[in-house]
């Protein structure tokens, strides 16, 4: 992993923050709507709709029920790892329409680039473990490249490209450092859906143990029994 000051890593990280590549998917799909078709917008949407949903449910399956992988330190898809990977290729695929096919390419790898940094960057702020940046990389990537794939000879003669290439790049830079509590109201969902008062933390689920208060009378006299033994202190 690159030795890069701190305040460099959060800079990355942000690039793959909800706040920035949610308004960047719409403005994606705006500009479809204007420069190609309403099919090619929804297709857009629905394909990134389709990974968000995925991602959120490894979320709440894991703060609801502790489902996951302790062997790979998996609690969930990388949500920021696989916004970027997905996002950042298509604006690229679109910003370049019309140029030469190694250039767009060319792009296309670039965006990929920006989400794999994303997705180190999780892991080096401690975020995410590297099974879930390569994975929420994996989803993000087969996103966009699914959608690439099938539109690539879409053609186009009402967007020019500098316009929208401006429009994207303004946005990125006015978004960049606007957070949205996506943890919390993903948390929320899964206190709700699941019952508990307490969400799985990963230190306690690795180490096996249940983070929340029991639910029924069995378990809470379960509890008063194995709590004073101080072996598990």
């Amino acid at each position: 992993m690159p030795d890069l000051p701190v305040h460099l890593w959060y800079a990355i990280t942000n690039l793959g923050g909800a706040g920035l590549t949610l308004p960047l998917a719409l403005a994606i799909a705006l500009w479809l709507v204007t420069g190609y078709s309403w099919r090619m917008a929804a297709s857009w949407l629905l394909l990134l709709g389709g990974a968000v949903v995925l991602v959120t449910a490894t979320k709440v399956a894991f703060l609801g029920w502790g489902v996951g992988v302790r062997d790979l330190d998996f609690t969930g898809f990388s949500g920021h790892a696989m916004l970027s990977t997905a996002v950042y290729p298509v604006a690229f695929f679109l910003m370049l329409q019309g140029v030469r096919t190694p250039v767009r390419i060319a792009g296309v790898l670039i965006g990929l680039a920006v989400g794999v940094a994303v997705g180190c960057s999780r892991v080096v702020l401690e975020a995410h473990s590297p099974s879930e940046s390569v994975t929420g990389c994996l989803v993000g990537a087969l996103t966009a490249l699914v959608f690439i794939g099938y539109w690539w000879n879409a053609q186009t003669g009402r967007l020019t490209a500098s316009v929208v290439a401006l429009s994207l790049a303004a946005l990125t830079f006015a978004l960049h450092d606007v957070r949205v509590p996506t943890h919390r109201w993903v948390t929320d969902i899964a206190l709700t859906v699941s019952g508990h008062e307490r969400p799985y933390v990963r230190a306690r689920w690795k180490a096996n143990r249940v983070p929340h208060s029991p639910a029924s009378p069995i378990s809470q006299t379960h509890r008063t029994v194995t709590l004073p033994v101080p072996s598990h202190a």
